[in-house]
């Protein structure tokens, strides 16, 4: 039986209807912020909806509360620089030791660029599927964007690791020339690696090639242009670190002498000399001690 105008009217009513309903349960496209409002955001996902959320008290710490690694400093500052002057830079890894600054440098990059235009973007790891939405929000803004991935690892066949990896290099949407990835992680080639991949190894002409396994793990940071590596601190080093930070804090150069002792037993109780153990001491010992 062929449908009447009043049936198809009221059919395409009723759809119109469905289809405005759906409207109003599924996710639009992300809103932007206020961008004047902060200079740090992080990216928020609560199911199917996702927003950028201003930070407006965000944790900065001065490139002069940096000990110890200089030469890390000086080349992230230099990339950072070209950066926000609108020249070529790289993305960038930032690997080793726990605690030993590598957080601590991106967040120092913001507080000494801020005022030149550089603003950072903090994103999960659990998050990392969305980086083409957030590339596409802040694509033809005026600021220049750092998208900050800290203590990034990846278990094997994550969604997210793809993700990042497209991003880096390889999608066919180019990133545009206002968003630089720095990542943080204990691990140099962000995943796990196994004793039995090393068995795939081939030995051809007297060179050792890797197998296929090993190959996709190192291919994700190859693709950061730029690699940090952070070490353990020795004892000196360590003890400098505190001493910097109990004179930041207030306590008498006499104090912060007879300190060394203390400021070792608490390292010899953690398990480690890492600048972030010196900062928690110290801030203990000022607690205690200092006026």
């Amino acid at each position: 039986m062929t449908p009447t105008a009043p049936d198809l009217a009221a059919f395409f009513t009723r759809l119109e209807k469905t289809l405005d309903r759906l409207d109003a349960w599924l996710p639009g496209p992300p809103e932007a912020p206020d961008w004047d409002s902060a200079i740090a955001f992080r990216w928020l996902r609560r199911g199917a909806h996702a927003r950028l959320e201003a930070i407006p008290h965000p944790h900065l710490i001065r490139v002069e509360d940096l000990q110890d690694v200089d030469d890390q400093v000086e080349r992230l500052d230099a990339n950072t620089r070209q950066f926000v002057k609108g020249r070529r830079a790289n993305n960038a890894l930032l690997t080793g030791a726990r605690g030993t600054g590598k957080s601590s440098l991106v967040k120092a990059m913001l507080a000494r660029y801020a005022d030149k235009g550089l603003r950072l973007i903090e994103v999960d790891k659990q998050d990392l599927m969305d980086l083409p939405e957030i590339v596409e929000l802040v694509r033809n803004r005026r600021e220049r964007f750092v998208l900050f991935c800290d203590d990034l690892s990846f278990e094997d066949a994550e969604p997210a690791y793809k993700a990042l990896k497209s991003v880096l290099d390889g999608s066919l949407a180019a990133v545009p020339d206002n968003v630089i990835i720095y990542a943080t992680s204990n691990r140099r080639h962000l995943m796990p690696e196994y004793h039995a991949e090393n068995r795939e190894a081939r030995n051809i002409d007297g060179e050792i090639h890797p197998g296929e396994a090993v190959e996709e793990k190192v291919s994700l940071s190859e693709r950061f242009g730029l690699w940090l590596s952070f070490y353990p601190f020795s004892q000196d080093a360590y003890l400098d670190i505190v001493a910097h930070w109990l004179a930041e804090f207030g306590v008498s150069p006499a104090k912060i002498d007879k300190a060394r002792t203390d400021a070792l037993q608490w390292a010899l109780m953690r398990g480690s000399r890492s600048g972030r153990v010196a900062w928690q001491f110290a801030r203990d010992y000022a607690g205690r001690h200092g006026k």
